[in-house]
């Protein structure tokens, strides 16, 4: 169960700040610069992208 909360938890935090929530999922790795720079590019891009790594 703390497995789900802590999925939502880090979805919503995706919400608000797309890089954010993929840096705390995986840290500095390609994932939270693809994020960054779709993100500088445009906000729902960066999103989407973040949603989507975070719950692959």
């Amino acid at each position: 169960m703390a497995e789900g909360t802590a999925t939502c938890i880090d979805i919503l935090v995706a919400i608000l700040l797309p890089p954010l929530g993929v840096f705390l999922k995986y840290g500095c790795k390609a994932e939270f610069w693809i994020c960054l720079l779709l993100t500088i590019l445009g906000y729902i891009p960066g999103i989407i992208y973040a949603i989507y790594s975070i719950t692959k």
